[in-house]
């Protein structure tokens, strides 16, 4: 193993720094989250469950970040079984489940609150469609098909749309703060579709038209897990890793914050009643007085 290719003139050691000072940081910000909550009262809003789910998706993004791999390239920083695609497949498949419950969680617990049968509905459907697009990356690794990852993205991306419409349902139903930081994580989650649906699948969707142009073979099911568990591809150059920065560097950066943030809910978990919006109502007028007013008539 060597580092001759850490300078200042490689782009991707640059990237690769960035990723290092970001995981850091996002380490030390989990750090003082978990020692903030450390012993305070559990409600509804399991708190612990909350720290250990942000952990996963923390130093899973951190794991990746140490060690990059494209998985369907086989390409990686370092020549260690440690970057192989089983392993790292398998880290970022823990991960992102563990995303996914925590906004499951939370949007549950918002519509209870505010009686939204949407949003409740919405909160059960998420983890099973995570579930789904993970088993279509799997199948993208395995078999180094761009059309696994194609449609991986494509459920990420509904996944998403279904979260903002939850959000926008949520949106009316409170007020003051929690109304001002679910408008924020709408327009998170509108960022976040919009880079799907206008790079992240397309990219995908095009590797796949010009494998099947090419006539590219894809592996079966043993080669590829033998594949994916032996062979990698050690690459500090530029142009094999140009398409991989742009969403790697947003996934291990502004997504591992919003898994912080979810965590972070549980400040004002037990609290939610205090934003709930009361629907207002009108005044009703004694019994005896209606009928007065009936008889007058």
């Amino acid at each position: 193993m060597h580092f001759d290719w850490l300078t200042w003139t490689n782009p991707v050691a640059i990237w690769w720094f960035f990723l290092l000072a970001v995981a850091s940081g996002n380490i030390v910000l989990w750090s003082a989250l978990r020692r903030h909550f450390r012993g305070r009262p559990c409600s509804a809003f399991r708190i612990e469950l909350m720290v250990l789910l942000c952990a996963a998706y923390v130093f899973g993004c951190a794991f990746r970040s140490i060690l990059p791999r494209a998985d369907v390239q086989r390409i990686v920083l370092f020549d260690t079984w440690l970057s192989s695609v089983l392993v790292g497949r398998t880290v970022a498949t823990i991960a992102e489940v563990c995303f996914v419950i925590q906004w499951a969680i939370v949007l549950r617990l918002l519509a209870h609150h505010a009686r939204s049968d949407t949003g409740r509905n919405i909160a059960l459907m998420i983890v099973p469609l995570i579930l789904v697009a993970e088993a279509c990356s799997w199948y993208a690794v395995i078999t180094t098909s761009y059309l696994g990852n194609t449609l991986e993205n494509s459920i990420w991306t509904v996944t998403f749309l279904l979260i903002a419409v939850a959000l926008v349902r949520l949106l009316f139903s409170f007020h003051g703060l929690l109304r001002g930081a679910i408008a924020v994580a709408i327009l998170g989650v509108a960022g976040y579709v919009a880079f799907l649906v206008a790079i992240d699948v397309p990219m995908y969707f095009e590797r796949w038209q010009e494998d099947v142009a090419n006539g590219k073979p894809l592996l079966g099911m043993f080669a590829g897990l033998y594949d994916v568990s032996t062979r990698w591809f050690v690459t500090h150059d530029f142009a094999h890793w140009k398409d991989e920065i742009p969403w790697m560097s947003l996934y291990f950066s502004a997504a591992v914050w919003s898994s912080l943030i979810l965590c972070c809910f549980g400040l004002i978990a037990d609290q939610l009643h205090r934003y709930r919006r009361r629907r207002e109502t009108v005044p009703r007028l004694p019994a005896a007085r209606r009928l007065l007013i009936e008889h007058r008539r």
